[in-house]
């Protein structure tokens, strides 16, 4: 077993090196193989606790539209059902786009406070009552399709055409009819119990951001992502689309990790997807060995390569050995 495994079932890693640590989770062959909890933080931990997701709910909007596309009510390559871009050049915008992170449209995705920044401002400023609203008015820098930006406003514009589509009238209407969508048609046939995906005050999924879940209900969404299908063999997703998600069309030029559509993938670990948030959250799904690994906790960026090498030791072993 590798060391870090080990390091793990013996004491929690030092926040000095690595901050907090919730949880770490691996499941394989539909059964989990280690699990670590943390203790002794501010922040209740434990396996029935549940956690926020921060930017892994990216990755579940990306299976909430997969839904919607496979019932053929949206056309990755259709214009955009924004009404605002209808009468300029942000009309060429396509769901493929957003989900590429290509729109083109002016965005700063920065988590310093006091500096400039669209996604605080989304989040917790003047877009706070309607996030895709605020997003969808940023204006156009780039040729649609030609500039790769990350950003949390493009995917809430996403959540809200997809609340278009689920529908109903007004924002509490909108609010349960697509929480009951999402329940329905992913989390339920999943197996995430503790899973709970919120909503701003225009009704639409927070799907940059918000979704509280147990370690275990990260994992379960994140075997999703092996095949496509649910725990007893159920089509969830459109044949492709684990593979469309996991093939990069841009590179973070920060830190060289690759972007699919709306997952991430990393160099040190060939074929996986990875799921990442905010504080150093993680789901690293390898397809290839049947293998989701989850972490959870609260970690300084300046100290994140840490626990992001662990990870990828966690992986590498697993990958490689039976438990």
């Amino acid at each position: 077993m590798s060391q870090v495994i080990d390091s793990y079932r013996s004491s929690m890693p030092p926040t000095a090196t690595h901050g907090e640590t919730f949880a770490v989770v691996a499941w394989r062959g539909g059964e989990e193989v280690f699990a670590f909890h943390g203790s002794d933080y501010a922040t209740p931990c434990g396996p029935g606790v549940t956690h926020i997701s921060w930017s892994m709910a990216k990755s579940m909007t990306h299976a909430l539209v997969g839904l919607l596309v496979d019932d053929g009510r949206l056309d990755l390559d259709a214009p955009a059902a924004v009404p605002e871009w209808a009468g300029d050049g942000r009309r060429r915008i396509t769901l493929r786009h957003l989900l590429e992170m290509r729109p083109g449209l002016e965005w700063v995705e920065n988590y310093v406070e006091g500096e400039n920044s669209h996604v605080i401002d989304m989040l917790f400023g003047s877009g706070k009552d309607d996030h895709a609203a605020y997003a969808a008015s940023r204006p156009l820098t780039h040729e649609p399709g030609t500039h790769w930006v990350y950003s949390s406003g493009t995917t809430n514009i996403i959540c809200r055409i997809c609340g278009d589509v689920i529908g109903g009238d007004g924002p509490v209407e909108r609010r349960e009819r697509t929480k009951t969508f999402i329940a329905r048609r992913l989390f339920e046939p999943l197996g995430m119990r503790s899973a709970v995906a919120k909503f701003d005050a225009a009704g639409n999924f927070v799907g940059s951001s918000y979704v509280y879940a147990t370690a275990a209900d990260f994992a379960r969404f994140g075997r999703l992502y092996l095949h496509g299908l649910s725990p007893t063999g159920e089509k969830i997703l459109p044949y492709g689309w684990v593979e469309a998600a996991r093939k990069p069309i841009a590179t973070d030029p920060e830190t060289g990790n690759g972007y699919g559509h709306h997952w991430w993938t990393w160099p040190r670990l060939p074929g996986a997807l990875v799921a990442t948030g905010y504080e150093g959250q993680y789901t690293i799904v390898v397809p290839e060995d049947d293998l989701v690994v989850v972490r959870l906790g609260k970690t300084p960026a300046e100290i994140r390569t840490n626990v992001v090498a662990d990870l990828v030791a966690v992986v590498d072993e697993l990958r490689h050995q039976n438990v």
